[in-house]
């Protein structure tokens, strides 16, 4: 063999063992970032004409484990969807009241109903008390009270939603077209045999960030581009081609949705364009049923099927309860017109259940005249006995069970003839067991994640103890390679010397 040759051999050598210690150095320095994968130098033996000229090194390649890396996509769109419904739940339980307080002094919707109950007995008992007919008055303000802090809860609850919501989309947007400028990126450089990993681990970092946003799969083809999913198969694109997507502007590229103010009345997709919410769009296409998990799919959970369908059960109830007092007599409680709705469950307060919750009141012809409950100075308890024993029965005038919201499409979830006290605990106890499983279901997801996460981590994560075991090997290597190097130099100088000699 010449001494070229051997210097070109050891040379290889020693851009090898310089290549791989750039690339153990990337994984060291990256052991801490979230979702880097570990980054393999592949360096191959070279031949020419069958006898060995030294090595090539390249292209570097990532650590992968499909399957696990699927399912933790999968989890992440599960756990951050639970999150974001847990956080808007829990504001929803805080106003509840205490399931645990005295009885009588816990704030929830049960316990003031049982005070108005309680006072109404009261006043029975002793007709003529003005602080007894001020103490029915006042458990009925209260009891509204309670009422209108559950109905602004949700609303409030259902606009960070849509904030939300506007929040995510403008998140997906940028997450897909980070890919597909990465992806632009990856494919230029894999024709021309240059290696991508890093640009590939920046990628996988988009695709982590963007399945928590939503629940997606993703497949890289064999030039390096990488495709984009919905978990129900739509194709989110990630490359714009000519600034338009089948004619349309680029402005609506990928995903459109717009903010808005949520009301009572506003639903999606609405029953008309005054109190329709704003869907999400693909290139002008309503593809709002198609965005599950991630915060995107549980904030879109909330806003149109959780938290209208709490609005719907409190105007139920609302609704129930002024009309069995009417019934028996007392209309102690009414509209902000004066009046009752119609039992319409798909029209707005005042005409119709939706959002009588917020519209709910003590009459104000006994907020202003206590001593009306008792029928003035004649102290007539009829009406009041009344109410108590056929307005707080069951059997009375039914709770609105289905038809419910806006769109006519909720319902209640349990019995609407139960008498008041059952009726106000039966929605207490739905709601608080939506919650509940909220919160279980995270705390699962959030176990699952984690287990998902460190087997990925193991399987294709750096190994500092592993890393720095192959820089000790490479810089033998290297000092191996230098001082064949020196050795075939020396050789050469010699040679030189003699022939110049």
């Amino acid at each position: 063999m010449s001494l070229s040759a051997s210097l070109s051999i050891a040379t290889s050598g020693l851009n090898a063992a310089q290549y791989a210690m750039n690339v153990a150095s990337q994984n060291v320095a990256n052991a801490g970032t979230s979702g880097y994968a570990a980054e393999t130098a592949n360096v191959r033996a070279r031949d020419t004409n069958g006898v060995g000229s030294g090595v090539n090194a390249g292209p570097t390649t990532l650590a992968t484990d499909a399957p696990l890396q699927k399912a933790l996509l999968t989890q992440n769109a599960e756990t951050a969807s639970l999150s974001a419904q847990n956080a808007a739940l829990s504001a929803v339980s805080a106003v509840q009241g205490s399931t645990t307080a005295a009885a009588g002094s816990s704030g929830t919707l049960p316990d003031q109903l049982g005070n108005v109950q309680s006072a109404m007995i009261a006043l029975v008992a002793t007709p003529d008390s003005a602080t007894a007919q001020q103490n029915v008055v006042a458990a009925a303000g209260n009891l509204v009270s309670t009422v209108h802090t559950l109905a602004d809860t949700y609303q409030q609850q259902r606009q960070n939603a849509q904030d939300a919501i506007v929040g995510s989309v403008g998140s997906i947007n940028t997450s897909l077209t980070t890919i597909g400028t990465l992806s632009t990126q990856i494919m230029r450089l894999q024709s021309q045999g240059v290696s991508t990993a890093d640009l590939e681990n920046q990628r996988n970092t988009v695709v982590t960030d963007l399945s928590n946003q939503l629940s997606i799969s993703t497949q890289v083809v064999s030039n390096g581009d990488m495709s984009v999913r919905t978990a129900d198969g739509l194709l989110l694109p990630t490359h714009d081609i000519d600034g338009t997507t089948n004619g349309a502007i680029s402005s609506q590229w990928p995903l459109s949705t717009s903010a808005a103010t949520v009301t009572v009345g506003a639903a999606y997709p609405g029953t008309s364009a005054a109190n329709a919410l704003p869907a999400v769009t693909l290139v002008g296409r309503d593809v709002t049923s198609l965005m599950r998990g991630g915060t995107l799919g549980g904030n879109i959970a909330l806003r149109d099927t959780t938290l209208p369908t709490m609005q719907a059960q409190l105007d139920s109830f609302s609704y129930t309860l002024a009309s069995r007092f009417q019934q028996q007599g007392i209309g102690l409680f009414s509209g902000s017109n004066g009046s009752l709705p119609s039992a319409a469950g798909d029209a707005t307060a005042p005409d119709g259940t939706v959002g009588f919750a917020q519209d709910l009141q003590v009459s104000r012809g006994y907020a202003g005249n206590a001593s009306a409950l008792v029928n003035g100075s004649k102290g007539d308890t009829t009406a009041l006995q009344n109410v108590l024993d056929g307005g707080f029965a069951g059997g009375q005038v039914s709770a609105p069970v289905s038809g419910l919201g806006i769109n006519g499409n909720l319902a209640i979830g349990y019995d609407g003839a139960q008498g008041l006290v059952a009726l106000s605990t039966s929605m207490t106890a739905a709601q608080a067991s939506v919650i509940s499983d909220v919160s279980g279901n995270l705390d699962t997801a959030q176990a699952t994640q984690t287990s998902l996460s460190g087997k990925l981590g193991s399987a294709t994560g750096v190994s500092i103890d592993r890393e720095m075991a192959n820089i000790v090997t490479l810089q033998n290597a290297y000092t191996a390679n230098a001082k064949v190097v020196s050795a075939v130099q020396s050789m050469f100088q010699s040679l030189l010397n003699a022939i110049g000699g």
